[in-house]
């Protein structure tokens, strides 16, 4: 690595670092003052609104914003360096554009992994802590049917290929639930039916335990009966796949995400949508970094009359049409009919085709 390109990304990061500190800082001043209601209701200390509700927030709302701090960031320090001309020696010397954009590149990767290793791991941690905070103490003020409601009601899914369950109501903190039902069929027609009037899960065991059941297997020609005060069963399905609530998916590492799509997938879930979208936008949002950071690079080393305040402005337009392609991609994947693979990378290859035509039509 030679002096340019220590000095380039020195600048890249350093200038990131600045830029996801000032940005974040605002975001929590304005989150602080929207919720100043709710957290006086709840009586926590300052110390534990910091570690119960900010340490969840911060990175969430780092990870969400991760792509746009880094376009800003190149967009800012590149073109402060072709305003000084810095760019116009460094290709007068004889380097192409293309060995200039090499520490670009190389900072782009480095952030794309690192964003790419906190959805893996950090990000599903503080996304649990954030959502817990948000169901306790926010939610709470709303109405108590809500969508992210601890109590969930009228449950129905798929257990296996010939099985199906139906369930009242279930309260998803104590895992306990009253009157549930599970149908088993063959050939169209139902072999067995259970149910009981109320039942939890038995953290120590694994197991449910249902209460004040009823068993009835059928037969061809007459059917069996059986009461039982207690019963505990192995089914297939655990408490977190009754959680019905729009912080699940962002909860979840990727390796829990994988296994319960593959779950969701057979029980035919609405949510199938939801969740495959957000598996594969954990993997073509890093991506969206580096490319970012190239198209940065790429229109911010021309020096133009306007300086860094032109090429901010133009920034900004991009960021716009960033999200607005995100979200369009998210909303007909959830809604509609649009796969959500297609959906997670469709920006990133409308923007990859635009930084392949500004690298094209860049002065060299």
């Amino acid at each position: 690595m030679k002096k340019l390109d220590r000095y380039i990304l020195f600048k890249y990061i350093t200038t990131f670092l600045f830029c996801i500190l000032l940005f974040t800082t605002i975001v929590v001043v304005v989150d602080m003052s929207e919720k100043t209601d709710d957290f006086s209701k709840s009586g926590l200390s300052a110390y534990q609104l910091l570690t119960d509700y900010y340490m969840g927030f911060i990175p969430r709302i780092d990870a969400m914003l991760f792509p746009l701090f880094v376009f800003i960031s190149v967009i800012f320090f590149t073109s402060k360096m072709a305003e000084r001309s810095e760019v116009v020696a460094i290709l007068s010397s004889g380097v192409s554009f293309r060995r200039y954009l090499l520490p670009f590149f190389l900072g782009g990767v480095f952030l794309s992994v690192m964003l790419w290793l906190g959805y893996q791991y950090v990000v599903p941690t503080a996304n649990r802590k954030w959502a817990n905070f948000e169901k306790k103490y926010i939610d709470v003020n709303f109405a108590a049917n809500a969508e992210n409601s601890s109590y969930k009601q009228n449950i129905y899914f798929r257990i296996d290929t010939n099985t199906y369950a139906g369930i009242k109501g279930y309260d998803t903190i104590s895992k306990s639930g009253s009157n549930i039902s599970v149908q088993r069929f063959l050939n169209n027609k139902m072999v067995y039916n259970l149910r009981a009037t109320n039942f939890h899960w038995d953290t120590v065991i694994q197991r449910w335990s249902l209460n004040n059941v009823l068993e009835r297997k059928i037969n061809e020609i007459s059917e069996e009966v059986t009461n039982s005060p207690k019963l505990v069963v192995n089914y297939s399905f655990k408490p977190v796949d009754l959680r019905k609530d729009s912080y699940l998916k962002d909860q979840l590492s990727t390796k829990d995400l994988n296994a319960f799509i593959i779950k969701e997938r057979m029980r035919g879930s609405e949510m199938l949508n939801t969740l495959e979208v957000e598996r594969y936008n954990r993997d073509a949002i890093p991506i969206s970094v580096l490319i970012l950071t190239l198209i940065g690079a790429v229109l911010a080393s021309r020096r133009v009359r306007g300086g860094s305040g032109f090429h901010l402005a133009l920034g900004v337009v991009i960021s716009v049409f960033y999200i607005l392609f995100s979200r369009f991609s998210v909303v007909f994947a959830t809604k509609g009919d649009f796969t959500p693979l297609l959906a997670s990378w469709t920006p990133n290859i409308i923007f990859g085709i635009l930084a392949v035509y500004l690298y094209k039509k860049a002065p060299k």
